[in-house]
């Protein structure tokens, strides 16, 4: 099947990123040479999307040993680019069991994990597409937001996983992308990664979603998430939660598709998550703006575990949180 190219390339000691604040009208990659470059990348979404912003991290740890840093201030540094995915601090802390463990040579065993959670994520995506391909139905219509496809990911993401396997089997359907502003990640990102992989997509304004489910255009809401709470509440990014509310009072099922390294066991609910605030600047500058009136640009909103109707795993389906991560 057809994909977008790769948002993160490790060659022999060398990380390269795709500049996702340039897309769809250009592909340019960034070298990257440290860790402190590598959180950055991740702090003004150069690279972006929960799985892929732990992958950077994980190679950035690597980075940081082939320069003999101190890998702790390291970690710490990546950790505190991005407060609210939980994969970076996860993808940090994984390195640093190996640190823990001294091994003879410890950039190679650092590298061989960076390389097994980048492998890994691929390898859950697949089985995401897999088991959440039967939601596709026919002739149906999909409603998305955000990025959590390759470009969030690798390969085929988590939301669109199953988008992509249905339509290597010849499901014909719709996808409505929602534009997901201020920074536009359905429009500029999730539209182009499924048009260019022949997928019918249509952008729609973000407000325009319940007007869609109320004409019957919508059979279906597929969503990623930056975090999942013990309690099955959602992280994700801003707008999912009025789009969970559309749903249910539509009767449209709402599913959350995530790897098992976006599930935090040790945070309770998602009111007790830390919600990243963006720069204003995100808002202001894309518009004719009064510069005087202040601004609030949240990146992220909780979904109460009661408006999800599914969880999509690479493990399968599940209506509960507890049966998903069991």
């Amino acid at each position: 099947m057809k994909t977008t190219p790769q948002s993160i390339r490790w060659d022999n000691g060398t990380l390269e990123l795709l500049d996702q604040r340039q897309l769809p009208t250009s592909e340019i990659y960034l070298t990257i040479k440290d860790p402190e470059s590598a959180a950055e990348a991740i702090k003004n979404l150069t690279v972006r999307g929960a799985p892929a912003i732990g992958i950077t991290a994980a190679f950035g740890m690597v980075l940081a040993a082939i320069r003999k840093d101190d890998l702790y201030l390291a970690g710490a540094i990546l950790k505190k680019s991005r407060p609210t995915a939980i994969n970076l601090s996860w993808a940090v802390d994984e390195m640093l069991v190996i640190v823990n463990q001294k091994p003879s040579d410890l950039v190679e065993s650092l590298e061989k994990r960076a390389v097994g959670i980048y492998l890994g994520e691929i390898s859950m995506c697949k089985n995401i597409g897999k088991h959440g391909a039967a939601l596709i139905q026919p002739d149906s219509g999909v409603l998305t937001h955000c990025n959590a496809g390759g470009l969030a990911v690798t390969e085929i993401g988590t939301a669109t996983a199953p988008l992509y396997h249905a339509h290597s089997k010849g499901v014909s359907f719709r996808v409505f992308a929602k534009e997901t502003r201020p920074v536009l990640q359905g429009a500029r990102l999730t539209a182009w990664e499924l048009n260019a992989a022949g997928i019918d997509v249509t952008v729609i304004c973000d407000s325009a979603d319940a007007h869609l489910m109320a004409l019957g255009h919508i059979d279906i809401a597929i969503v990623g998430a930056d975090r999942v709470t013990a309690n099955g509440d959602i992280v994700n990014k801003i707008g999912t939660r009025s789009l969970a509310i559309a749903c249910a009072y539509h009767g449209i099922p709402f599913y959350v598709a995530f790897p098992s390294s976006t599930y935090d066991p040790q945070t309770a609910q998602g009111l007790d998550v830390k919600i990243e605030e963006r720069p204003s600047s995100e808002v202001t500058t894309s518009l004719p703006f009064p510069i005087d009136v202040p601004v609030r640009n949240p990146a992220f909103d909780v979904t109460p575990n009661e408006l999800v109707t599914g969880y999509l795993t690479e493990h399968g389906l599940f209506e509960s949180i507890d049966e998903a991560v069991k």
